[in-house]
Protein backbone atom coordinates (compact mmCIF):
# COMPACT_ATOMS: atom_id res chain seq x y z
CA UNK A 1 0.00 0.00 0.00
CA UNK A 2 1.50 3.17 -0.84
CA UNK A 3 0.61 5.73 2.20
CA UNK A 4 0.61 9.77 2.43
CA UNK A 5 1.35 11.15 5.21
CA UNK A 6 -1.25 13.46 6.46
CA UNK A 7 -0.70 17.57 5.25
CA UNK A 8 -0.32 18.54 9.21
CA UNK A 9 2.67 16.42 9.37
CA UNK A 10 5.02 16.43 6.19
CA UNK A 11 2.77 19.33 4.02
CA UNK A 12 4.15 18.47 0.78
CA UNK A 13 6.69 16.00 1.47
CA UNK A 14 5.28 12.48 0.95
CA UNK A 15 5.64 9.67 3.05
CA UNK A 16 5.63 6.47 0.41
CA UNK A 17 5.74 2.48 1.51
CA UNK A 18 7.78 0.87 -0.79
CA UNK A 19 7.75 -2.82 0.68
CA UNK A 20 5.19 -4.06 -2.37
CA UNK A 21 7.88 -3.04 -4.88
CA UNK A 22 10.50 -4.50 -2.83
CA UNK A 23 8.13 -7.86 -2.16
CA UNK A 24 7.21 -7.70 -5.99
CA UNK A 25 3.77 -8.03 -4.54
CA UNK A 26 0.56 -5.93 -5.90
CA UNK A 27 0.96 -2.20 -5.21
CA UNK A 28 4.34 -2.11 -6.93
CA UNK A 29 2.73 0.17 -9.55
CA UNK A 30 1.55 2.67 -7.48
CA UNK A 31 4.59 2.76 -5.53
CA UNK A 32 6.68 3.40 -8.60
CA UNK A 33 3.77 6.18 -9.59
CA UNK A 34 4.06 7.91 -5.95
CA UNK A 35 7.87 8.05 -6.00
CA UNK A 36 8.02 9.50 -9.67
CA UNK A 37 5.69 11.90 -8.78
CA UNK A 38 7.64 13.16 -5.64
CA UNK A 39 10.78 13.19 -7.51
CA UNK A 40 9.69 15.11 -9.98
CA UNK A 41 7.55 17.69 -8.06
CA UNK A 42 9.54 18.30 -5.06
CA UNK A 43 12.58 16.40 -5.42
CA UNK A 44 12.05 14.78 -1.68
CA UNK A 45 10.08 11.83 -0.47
CA UNK A 46 9.99 9.47 2.74
CA UNK A 47 10.01 6.29 3.12
CA UNK A 48 8.92 3.30 5.09
CA UNK A 49 8.83 -0.33 4.19
CA UNK A 50 12.45 -0.27 3.36
CA UNK A 51 13.52 -3.35 5.52
CA UNK A 52 16.78 -1.46 7.07
CA UNK A 53 17.04 -3.31 10.50
CA UNK A 54 16.84 -1.17 13.45
CA UNK A 55 19.59 -2.40 15.46
CA UNK A 56 22.01 -1.18 12.42
CA UNK A 57 20.74 2.08 12.46
CA UNK A 58 21.10 2.41 16.26
CA UNK A 59 24.55 1.17 16.27
CA UNK A 60 25.83 3.62 14.46
CA UNK A 61 24.01 6.31 16.00
CA UNK A 62 25.34 5.40 19.27
CA UNK A 63 28.89 4.68 18.28
CA UNK A 64 29.14 7.80 16.02
CA UNK A 65 27.52 10.20 19.17
CA UNK A 66 30.25 8.54 21.98
CA UNK A 67 32.75 9.68 19.35
CA UNK A 68 31.26 13.14 19.59
CA UNK A 69 30.93 13.49 23.43
CA UNK A 70 35.00 12.62 23.28
CA UNK A 71 36.93 16.26 24.28
CA UNK A 72 37.42 18.48 21.43
CA UNK A 73 40.69 18.64 21.31
CA UNK A 74 41.28 14.92 20.99
CA UNK A 75 38.86 14.94 18.17
CA UNK A 76 40.37 17.58 15.90
CA UNK A 77 43.42 15.53 15.83
CA UNK A 78 41.52 12.59 14.12
CA UNK A 79 40.86 11.84 10.62
CA UNK A 80 42.72 14.49 9.42
CA UNK A 81 44.73 12.84 7.03
CA UNK A 82 43.98 11.28 3.27
CA UNK A 83 46.74 8.52 3.00
CA UNK A 84 44.47 5.68 3.74
CA UNK A 85 41.71 4.73 1.43
CA UNK A 86 38.56 3.32 3.40
CA UNK A 87 39.65 5.21 6.53
CA UNK A 88 37.65 8.05 8.70
CA UNK A 89 37.36 11.59 7.88
CA UNK A 90 37.00 14.05 10.35
CA UNK A 91 35.51 17.82 9.66
CA UNK A 92 35.26 19.66 12.36
CA UNK A 93 32.44 22.59 13.47
CA UNK A 94 32.80 25.36 10.72
CA UNK A 95 35.35 23.44 8.24
CA UNK A 96 32.87 23.48 5.93
CA UNK A 97 30.54 25.84 4.16
CA UNK A 98 27.82 24.49 1.84
CA UNK A 99 26.38 27.54 0.79
CA UNK A 100 29.37 28.32 -0.80
CA UNK A 101 28.36 25.69 -3.64
CA UNK A 102 25.73 28.14 -4.82
CA UNK A 103 27.57 30.95 -4.69
CA UNK A 104 26.82 32.25 -1.69
CA UNK A 105 29.51 33.39 1.28
CA UNK A 106 28.21 32.77 4.68
CA UNK A 107 30.47 31.38 7.89
CA UNK A 108 31.31 27.56 8.31
CA UNK A 109 28.20 25.45 8.95
CA UNK A 110 27.95 24.80 12.97
CA UNK A 111 28.40 21.00 12.80
CA UNK A 112 30.63 18.49 13.15
CA UNK A 113 30.67 15.42 10.89
CA UNK A 114 32.55 11.92 10.77
CA UNK A 115 33.36 10.80 7.18
CA UNK A 116 33.71 7.03 5.52
CA UNK A 117 33.18 5.64 1.81
CA UNK A 118 35.23 2.59 0.59
CA UNK A 119 36.82 4.23 -2.40
CA UNK A 120 37.51 7.50 -0.36
CA UNK A 121 40.75 8.99 0.88
CA UNK A 122 40.78 8.75 5.22
CA UNK A 123 43.00 8.29 8.12
CA UNK A 124 43.36 5.65 9.89
CA UNK A 125 40.28 5.06 12.49
CA UNK A 126 40.62 5.78 16.00
CA UNK A 127 40.70 3.11 18.73
CA UNK A 128 37.76 4.29 20.71
CA UNK A 129 34.88 4.24 20.93
CA UNK A 130 35.13 0.62 20.05
CA UNK A 131 32.86 -0.68 16.86
CA UNK A 132 33.11 2.62 15.35
CA UNK A 133 34.34 1.31 12.02
CA UNK A 134 32.46 -2.08 11.68
CA UNK A 135 29.23 0.23 12.52
CA UNK A 136 30.17 2.07 9.47
CA UNK A 137 30.73 -0.81 7.05
CA UNK A 138 27.79 -2.40 8.06
CA UNK A 139 25.22 0.81 8.01
CA UNK A 140 27.41 1.36 4.44
CA UNK A 141 26.09 -2.68 3.18
CA UNK A 142 22.59 -1.61 4.40
CA UNK A 143 22.38 1.24 2.66
CA UNK A 144 23.58 -0.56 -0.78
CA UNK A 145 21.10 -2.32 -0.48
CA UNK A 146 18.14 -0.05 -0.05
CA UNK A 147 19.87 2.20 -2.39
CA UNK A 148 19.72 -0.75 -4.63
CA UNK A 149 15.54 -0.55 -4.23
CA UNK A 150 15.47 2.74 -5.04
CA UNK A 151 17.74 2.70 -8.60
CA UNK A 152 15.26 -0.13 -10.37
CA UNK A 153 12.00 1.86 -8.84
CA UNK A 154 13.54 5.03 -10.95
CA UNK A 155 14.48 2.54 -13.55
CA UNK A 156 10.53 1.66 -13.88
CA UNK A 157 9.43 4.86 -13.28
CA UNK A 158 11.71 5.90 -16.62
CA UNK A 159 10.87 3.10 -18.23
CA UNK A 160 14.19 1.65 -18.57
CA UNK A 161 15.37 -2.40 -17.86
CA UNK A 162 16.44 -2.95 -13.79
CA UNK A 163 19.50 -3.07 -13.91
CA UNK A 164 20.07 -0.04 -16.31
CA UNK A 165 22.20 2.11 -13.93
CA UNK A 166 24.20 -0.82 -12.37
CA UNK A 167 27.43 -0.71 -14.10
CA UNK A 168 27.73 2.84 -13.20
CA UNK A 169 27.77 1.63 -9.50
CA UNK A 170 30.71 -1.21 -9.57
CA UNK A 171 33.02 0.99 -8.35
CA UNK A 172 31.07 4.09 -6.74
CA UNK A 173 32.39 6.83 -4.46
CA UNK A 174 29.63 6.59 -2.42
CA UNK A 175 30.02 8.11 1.24
CA UNK A 176 28.40 7.59 4.88
CA UNK A 177 28.54 10.47 6.90
CA UNK A 178 27.02 11.16 10.19
CA UNK A 179 27.23 14.93 11.63
CA UNK A 180 26.72 16.13 14.81
CA UNK A 181 24.63 19.23 15.32
CA UNK A 182 25.73 20.12 19.11
CA UNK A 183 23.88 22.43 21.22
CA UNK A 184 24.39 26.38 20.25
CA UNK A 185 25.22 27.50 23.60
CA UNK A 186 25.80 31.10 22.06
CA UNK A 187 24.43 33.04 19.10
CA UNK A 188 25.35 31.74 15.45
CA UNK A 189 27.12 34.46 13.51
CA UNK A 190 25.44 36.29 10.96
CA UNK A 191 24.45 34.29 7.84
CA UNK A 192 25.66 31.13 9.93
CA UNK A 193 23.10 28.02 10.04
CA UNK A 194 23.98 24.77 11.11
CA UNK A 195 24.14 23.69 7.18
CA UNK A 196 23.45 25.94 4.95
CA UNK A 197 21.06 26.12 2.13
CA UNK A 198 22.52 23.41 -0.62
CA UNK A 199 21.48 20.72 -3.09
CA UNK A 200 23.14 17.47 -3.05
CA UNK A 201 26.16 16.79 -5.54
CA UNK A 202 25.24 12.85 -6.85
CA UNK A 203 22.43 10.47 -7.18
CA UNK A 204 20.52 10.55 -4.34
CA UNK A 205 20.85 10.77 -0.56
CA UNK A 206 19.32 8.73 1.89
CA UNK A 207 18.95 9.94 5.29
CA UNK A 208 18.17 9.30 8.66
CA UNK A 209 17.28 11.99 10.48
CA UNK A 210 15.22 12.79 14.25
CA UNK A 211 13.28 15.32 15.63
CA UNK A 212 14.78 18.13 16.63
CA UNK A 213 14.23 22.49 17.31
CA UNK A 214 16.37 23.60 13.82
CA UNK A 215 15.89 20.84 11.71
CA UNK A 216 15.73 19.76 7.93
CA UNK A 217 13.83 22.64 5.80
CA UNK A 218 13.33 22.14 2.01
CA UNK A 219 12.55 24.40 -0.38
CA UNK A 220 9.77 23.61 -2.99
CA UNK A 221 9.17 25.10 -6.47
CA UNK A 222 7.35 28.41 -4.75
CA UNK A 223 10.25 29.55 -2.87
CA UNK A 224 8.81 28.40 0.81
CA UNK A 225 10.45 26.31 3.16
CA UNK A 226 8.70 23.34 4.22
CA UNK A 227 9.93 21.25 7.94
CA UNK A 228 11.30 18.24 6.81
CA UNK A 229 9.07 15.69 8.77
CA UNK A 230 10.98 13.18 11.37
CA UNK A 231 8.78 10.08 11.47
CA UNK A 232 10.17 7.17 13.32
CA UNK A 233 11.67 4.13 11.08
CA UNK A 234 11.78 6.60 8.15
CA UNK A 235 13.78 7.74 5.60
CA UNK A 236 14.31 11.10 3.95
CA UNK A 237 15.17 10.39 0.25
CA UNK A 238 16.28 13.18 -2.45
CA UNK A 239 17.65 13.58 -5.34
CA UNK A 240 21.08 14.58 -5.91
CA UNK A 241 22.56 17.15 -8.94
CA UNK A 242 23.61 13.82 -10.96
CA UNK A 243 20.83 12.58 -11.53
CA UNK A 244 18.80 15.46 -12.56
CA UNK A 245 21.46 16.49 -15.18
CA UNK A 246 20.76 13.00 -16.35
CA UNK A 247 16.83 13.67 -16.45
CA UNK A 248 17.84 17.17 -18.48
CA UNK A 249 16.13 18.73 -15.02
CA UNK A 250 12.70 17.18 -15.45
CA UNK A 251 13.60 15.59 -11.79
CA UNK A 252 14.60 18.08 -9.24
CA UNK A 253 17.51 17.92 -6.67
CA UNK A 254 15.96 20.66 -4.52
CA UNK A 255 17.83 22.81 -2.20
CA UNK A 256 17.39 22.32 1.31
CA UNK A 257 19.18 23.25 4.62
CA UNK A 258 19.12 22.84 8.18
CA UNK A 259 18.20 25.26 10.64
CA UNK A 260 19.14 26.84 13.60
CA UNK A 261 17.50 26.60 16.99
CA UNK A 262 15.19 29.42 17.90
CA UNK A 263 16.74 31.67 20.02
CA UNK A 264 16.76 31.62 23.37
CA UNK A 265 15.29 27.95 23.31
CA UNK A 266 15.03 26.20 26.42
CA UNK A 267 15.21 22.36 25.48
CA UNK A 268 17.76 19.84 23.89
CA UNK A 269 18.28 21.15 20.21
CA UNK A 270 21.45 18.46 20.00
CA UNK A 271 21.04 16.54 16.74
CA UNK A 272 22.20 14.03 14.67
CA UNK A 273 21.51 12.72 11.28
CA UNK A 274 22.72 10.32 9.18
CA UNK A 275 23.10 10.90 5.32
CA UNK A 276 24.28 8.39 3.17
CA UNK A 277 25.12 9.90 -0.66
CA UNK A 278 24.87 7.51 -3.00
CA UNK A 279 27.72 8.27 -5.96
CA UNK A 280 27.91 6.44 -8.93
CA UNK A 281 32.16 5.28 -10.04
CA UNK A 282 34.64 8.13 -11.38
CA UNK A 283 34.50 7.23 -14.55
CA UNK A 284 30.64 7.36 -15.08
CA UNK A 285 29.83 9.97 -17.63
CA UNK A 286 26.28 11.84 -16.54
CA UNK A 287 24.76 12.91 -20.01
CA UNK A 288 21.00 13.34 -20.71
CA UNK A 289 19.00 9.86 -20.62
CA UNK A 290 17.25 9.41 -24.16
CA UNK A 291 13.99 9.66 -22.24
CA UNK A 292 14.57 13.28 -21.67
CA UNK A 293 16.23 14.04 -24.58
CA UNK A 294 13.43 15.15 -26.96
CA UNK A 295 14.00 19.04 -26.37
CA UNK A 296 17.75 18.68 -26.35
CA UNK A 297 20.06 18.44 -23.55
CA UNK A 298 20.47 21.22 -21.39
CA UNK A 299 24.10 19.81 -20.17
CA UNK A 300 27.25 18.69 -21.94
CA UNK A 301 28.28 15.35 -20.49
CA UNK A 302 30.59 15.74 -17.63
CA UNK A 303 32.31 12.79 -15.69
CA UNK A 304 31.36 12.27 -12.24
CA UNK A 305 34.97 12.48 -10.92
CA UNK A 306 35.18 15.95 -12.48
CA UNK A 307 32.03 17.32 -11.39
CA UNK A 308 32.52 15.76 -7.71
CA UNK A 309 35.93 17.67 -7.76
CA UNK A 310 34.46 20.89 -8.60
CA UNK A 311 31.71 20.71 -6.04
CA UNK A 312 33.75 19.81 -2.92
CA UNK A 313 36.31 22.67 -3.08
CA UNK A 314 33.17 25.09 -3.38
CA UNK A 315 32.35 23.67 -0.10
CA UNK A 316 35.80 23.74 1.19
CA UNK A 317 36.97 27.04 0.36
CA UNK A 318 39.32 25.86 -2.33
CA UNK A 319 37.34 26.48 -5.53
Amino acid sequence: MVTVSDASISAEIPVIDISPFIAGEKGSAEVVRAVETACRNLGFLLVTGHGVPVETTARLYNTARAFFDEPQEWKVMQGRGTGEVGGMAFSPIADEALAATMGLKTPGDFKESLNYGPRLAGDAWPDRPAGLEAAFHEYFGAMEVLSGHMRRIFCSAIGLAPDYFEKEFVDHLSALRVINYPEQHVDPEPGQLRAGVHTDYGFMTILRSEASAGGLQVRNREGEWLDAPSIDGAYVINIGDAFMRWTNDEWVSTPHRVANPPSGYGGTARRQSIPFFLNPSKDTVIECLPAYAGAGAKYEPITYGDYIKLKTSQAFGKG
